[in-house]
């Protein structure tokens, strides 16, 4: 997969300079650095500019300029400068606006466990910055987080109650753990718009042209029979942020004698969601390598 062959980069000191920054010179001094770090991945970054391209292309639906991929790095930085603010507790320095969160209160309110079914457009992090019902609510990740473990390390030290929150994929008690935080009437979010292995895909269609999308998640929302929800907290610019949440279905159903093609049909809808979300905030989508190298 083109993302896991990614290299994490920057360094460790230069991490903990800006982090230093955001929180003791304050935030128009840490986003002031933002911009000359964007002009150098920019122009450094080769791969994953070339890689950005068709999506932006598909996305905008006209040749882009270098102020379209500039676009894209400075809203990816912007989130992550964020990032650590919201991992301090300061999430009252944001704008936020939430839309449907009724849709997830209600089911909660039942004592029901939710999935929580996200992707990498936008920040997650806005919306458990939100407490989700404003209440004592679990909330689990499920994630795949071996691939930036500088990252990882840097914002757990922030918050060490992040490691606590996440379950890695692959573990031997993965599932186990999602199911008893489920059965609590907890809430497990988990972004579903990157494969991790080969063979677990199924294709789709995602800006005209198929792609692969991770046959697992919804063959486990099966499995687990509860409310399946999607989520996207979209960055809107300055301090800004716009989350959404809209029901997916109440459970998935799939027929095992049917099962390759139930779950392609229920990936395919949430593709058609992310595709729709991600035309609105067409710079929020965080992949920077090639989504459809797999077809070709």
């Amino acid at each position: 997969m083109g993302w896991l062959r990614q290299r994490e980069r920057g360094s460790r000191i230069a991490w903990q300079f800006m982090i230093w920054t955001a929180l003791s010179v304050g935030r128009p001094a840490a986003r002031a650095l933002l911009y000359p770090v964007c002009v150098y991945y920019l122009i450094f970054s080769t791969q994953a500019r070339r890689a950005i391209r068709p999506y932006l292309i598909r996305a905008l639906g006209h040749p882009i300029s270098w102020r379209d991929l500039y676009r894209q790095y400075h809203c990816f930085a912007s989130t992550l400068l964020d990032r650590v603010y919201l991992l301090t507790g300061q999430g009252n320095r944001f704008t936020i606006d939430i839309r449907g969160l009724d849709v997830l209160k209600e089911r909660l309110a039942r004592g029901q466990g939710c999935l929580l079914l996200g992707s990498h457009l936008g920040s997650f992090e806005i919306v458990r910055a939100i407490g989700l019902t404003q209440g004592d609510v679990e909330i689990k990740v499920l994630m795949h987080e071996q691939h930036t473990p500088m990252i990882r390390d840097l914002f757990r030290d922030l918050n060490p109650e992040v490691a606590a929150a996440v379950i890695p994929t692959g573990s031997p008690n993965a599932m186990l753990r999602v199911k008893e935080c489920l059965d609590r009437g907890g809430v497990v979010g988990l972004l579903a718009d990157r494969l991790v292995k080969q063979d677990q895909a199924t294709p789709c269609t995602f800006f005209g042209e198929l792609a692969r999308f991770p046959a697992g998640t919804m063959w486990l929302a099966s499995i687990l029979k509860v409310p399946v929800i999607l989520f996207f907290g979209l960055y809107r610019g300055g301090n800004r942020y716009e989350v959404h949440f809209e029901s997916f279905a109440e459970e998935i159903t799939i027929d095992r004698r049917h099962r390759d093609q139930e779950i392609r049909l229920w990936t395919q809808r949430y593709a058609d969601r992310l595709e729709h979300y991600c035309r609105l905030a067409t710079d929020n989508w965080f992949n920077f390598y090639d989504f459809w190298e797999e077809q070709r």
